[in-house]
């Protein structure tokens, strides 16, 4: 039997990156998908080829999480599992950092998960599970991301808290913290490929594995804490970095 058989799965940000993958990895276990985004063309294409079911939404928008659970409750009744996934990255130095940067990141990263959690929660059957997508960042100290990092630590933070407060219902909360990954969001972020790339050699010198880490990679993390094989798992944070913030000293 496959391990999220009869689960109904809910991927925000589904459309691309991570949680395409991990859209993908939920049907190859079982899952009965819904996926989230704001792109129309680029949800409907994910639909097509993951044979998922797609609605539009932004985490931003507390008007659209409720349209979201409204519509996620008249179609499917209730969903066992949540992967929140979408989330804004930007980078800034604090010297220059604007209200709107910070409001963009927090009201999309904290907020935004916030809610949708809150929002969906009524139709979350006990037993479920909630994953939400971090990132090393929070903890490393990288220069010009202090708003994407504390946005990140603000996540691991309701990590616990909602760990404790759903316990009573079964319901286990966890976290995946990504190192660097080979998604789109890098050149989202304006990069040229060359800056890519050099990025990435300078970068993946520190990783142990000397290497970004495919989305699929993260994505069995992912299902791995969604089904029952994490069953006595909760309130946990799994680090998929490939070594990044080992720190070897020689």
């Amino acid at each position: 039997m496959k391990k999220l058989e009869g689960k109904i799965a809910l991927v925000t940000g589904g459309n691309s990156g991570i949680g395409y993958a991990a859209a993908a990895d939920f049907v190859a276990q079982g899952a009965k998908v819904i996926i989230t985004g704001r792109n129309e063309e680029a949800l409907k294409k994910a639909e097509n080829d993951l044979n998922v079911i797609g609605f539009i939404a932004d985490q931003s928008d507390l008007g659209s999480l409720d349209r979201l659970a409204a519509q996620v409750k008249a179609q499917f009744g209730s969903i066992d599992i949540i992967f929140l996934n979408a989330g804004t990255a930007s980078f800034a130095p604090l010297e220059s950092a604007t209200e709107a940067h910070y409001d963009s990141i927090m009201n999309t990263n904290v907020k935004g998960v916030y809610f949708t959690i809150q929002k969906l929660l009524p139709i979350l059957n006990d037993g479920g599970s909630i994953i939400l997508n971090t990132s090393i960042n929070a903890n490393i100290g990288m220069p010009n991301s202090s708003v994407y990092a504390a946005s990140k630590g603000a996540v691991l933070s309701l990590n616990r808290v909602f760990a404790t407060e759903l316990a009573p219902r079964k319901i286990r909360v966890n976290a995946v913290s990504p190192g660097p990954v080979e998604t789109p969001l890098y050149e989202k972020l304006g990069l040229s490929k060359e800056e890519i790339e050099g990025f990435g050699t300078v970068l993946g010198d520190k990783i142990l594995l000397k290497r970004f880490a495919k989305p699929a990679e993260v994505a069995a993390t992912v299902t791995f804490l969604a089904s029952d094989d994490a069953s006595f798992i909760t309130g946990t944070e799994i680090v998929v970095d490939g070594g990044l913030t080992v720190n070897a000293v020689v």
